[in-house]
C-alpha cells in the first residue's frame, strides 16, 4: 500500500499552478449523461474523476483522457443503475441520481460510499427528486427510482443548503417540464460553475441575486466544450504547507473571490497575503500566530474542507486556537494522528481548541480523509524527522500530483 514519507523542516519556496476542481467536476461529469456530447478541460487527475469516468462508462458513455481534457461522448440510454461496487468507490457518486432519472425516467443505485465523516443523509436529495415527480422506495441500502412521464417542474425549498441536493435538483430539473425554483440552496462557487456548464449546453437556469435558482426545463441538452474552476480547497492548502514551513508561494491559476473566508483566517495567522486577479501570493517569516476562532460554514463562510489543513498550521501556533465545525459531525479524525505527532487538541463535540506547541515531531500517521490526510501531509512539512503517512488513497482522491508539487517547492517528501 502506497504512502508518503516526508522529512520535515524545509522551508517552501515557488510557484504551484492550482488544478482544476474536484468539487465542480463530479457534478459537471454527472451533467455529462444529459449532453450529446462533451468536452471538458483543466479536468484533474484524481481518483475520484476516475470513479466518475468508470460509473459513465458503465452507463454507455465513450470515455476519453488526454492529459487534462476529458471526452465525454453519451451512447446507449439502456442502462439506468449503478452497481453497489462503483458507488463504494466515492461518497458523491449519488449526484448521478439526478442525471440518470432525467435521462431514462428511472434510476438503481446503492447508497455511496467515500469518506466516513459521519452521517451524510440523503434526505434531502430525495425529497427534492420527490417534488419533481420521482417515485422513490428503498429497499435494503438500493434506491429504485421512477418517474411517469416527463419530469415536472416544482418549487423546492432546502432546509439547509446541501451542496449534493442541490446539483441533483438541478440535473433533474434543467430537462424537466415547466419551471423549477430551488430556494435556499448552496452557494459555493461549485454550483455556479455546474449551472455555468449545464446553460452553456443549451440549459436555461438563473442564480437570481439571493440565491435561489430558477429552472426553465428544455427538451434536451446539447453538445458542449467547457473548462472547469480552479480548485480553491488545493489552494488553500497549498497555502497552509507554505506558511506552516515559514515558506513563501505564488498560486496562479486560481480565482481569489472563492477564497475570500480563507485570507482572514491566515492573515491572523500572521501571514502576509497578496491578491491578483489570478494569483495568490502568502508568505509568513517565523512562527504562526493562534486564530481565534475559526468557524465552518455553508459558503461564503469557512469552508469545512479547508478546515483540516489549517488546523495542522495551529498546532505550531505561538498560541491557542478554537475550531468549531458546523457541516461535518466527524471532521476531526485526523486529530489523533496530529496528536502522535505531538500536536495538542483537546475536543468536545464539534469543538477543537488546538494549542499550539513549539515543534512537532515526525511520526507513522495513518489518513482517516480526504482533507485529514492533507493535514497530516502539511504538519509533517514543519516536523522534525521523519514521517510515514499510510492509507494515501484518500489524499489521491482531492490531490492530484501532491507529492511532485511539493517537491518542487523543495519539499523533501517521496512516495513509496
Amino acid at each position: 500500500m502506497a504512502r508518503y514519507l516526508i522529512e520535515g523542516g524545509t522551508r517552501l519556496s515557488g510557484e504551484v499552478r492550482v488544478h482544476g476542481a474536484k468539487n465542480s467536476v463530479l457534478p459537471i461529469l454527472a451533467a455529462t449523461l444529459l449532453t450529446k456530447e462533451s468536452i471538458l478541460h483543466n479536468c484533474p487527475k484524481l481518483t475520484d474523476v476516475d470513479a466518475a469516468c468508470n460509473i459513465l462508462t458503465y452507463l454507455g458513455c465513450g470515455v476519453t483522457r488526454e492529459a487534462e481534457t476529458v471526452g465525454i461522448l453519451p451512447q446507449s440510454q439502456d442502462c439506468c443503475e449503478i452497481p453497489d461496487s462503483l458507488m463504494r468507490e466515492m461518497r458523491s457518486s449519488v449526484v448521478f441520481l439526478g442525471a440518470i432519472i432525467a435521462r431514462c425516467g428511472e434510476a438503481r443505485i446503492s447508497l455511496p460510499g467515500g469518506c466516513e465523516l459521519g452521517p451524510r443523509p440523503i434526505d434531502l436529495h430525495l425529497m427534492a427528486l420527490e417534488k419533481l415527480g420521482v417515485e422513490i422506495v428503498e429497499t435494503h441500502g438500493n434506491l429504485e427510482c421512477r418517474v411517469n412521464g416527463r419530469l415536472k417542474g416544482a418549487t423546492i425549498l432546502l432546509p439547509f443548503p446541501s451542496v449534493g441536493a442541490t446539483e441533483n435538483a438541478m440535473l433533474a430539473a434543467c430537462t424537466a417540464e415547466g419551471r423549477t425554483v430551488i430556494h435556499n440552496p448552496a452557494r459555493e462557487p461549485e454550483i455556479e460553475d455546474l449551472a455555468n456548464f449545464l446553460n452553456r449546453a443549451g440549459a436555461d437556469i438563473v442564480i437570481g441575486e439571493k440565491g435561489s435558482i430558477y429552472i426553465n426545463g428544455v427538451e434536451q441538452l446539447g453538445s458542449v466544450e467547457y473548462d472547469i474552476i480552479p480548485d480553491r480547497i488545493e489552494a488553500a492548502t497549498y497555502l497552509c504547507c507554505a506558511a506552516i514551513t515559514g515558506g513563501e508561494v505564488l498560486l496562479t491559476q486560481v480565482v481569489p473571490a472563492h477564497m475570500e473566508a480563507i485570507f482572514p483566517m491566515l492573515e491572523e495567522a500572521g501571514c502576509v497575503v497578496k491578491v491578483g486577479e489570478d494569483t495568490v501570493y502568502l508568505k509568513l517569516n517565523g512562527r504562526p500566530s493562534p486564530i481565534k476562532l475559526v468557524r465552518t460554514m455553508p459558503y461564503p463562510g469557512f469552508p469545512t474542507d479547508a478546515q483540516s489543513p489549517l488546523m495542522a498550521l495551529s498546532c505550531v501556533a505561538s498560541g491557542t486556537s478554537v475550531y468549531v465545525e458546523n457541516i461535518f459531525e466527524s471532521r476531526y479524525k485526523h486529530a489523533s494522528e496530529l496528536a502522535r505527532m505531538g500536536a495538542k487538541i483537546s475536543l468536545e463535540g464539534r469543538v477543537a481548541v488546538v494549542e499550539g506547541v513549539a515543534r512537532l515531531h515526525g511520526a507513522p500517521v495513518v489518513c482517516t480523509d480526504l482533507r485529514g490526510g492533507a493535514a497530516l501531509v502539511t504538519a509533517a512539512l514543519a516536523a522534525e524527522g521523519q514521517s510515514e503517512i499510510g492509507h494515501i488513497s484518500h489524499v489521491e482522491r482531492g490531490y492530484q500530483d501532491l507529492e511532485q508539487t511539493l517537491s518542487a517547492l523543495g519539499a523533501k517528501i517521496v512516495k513509496a
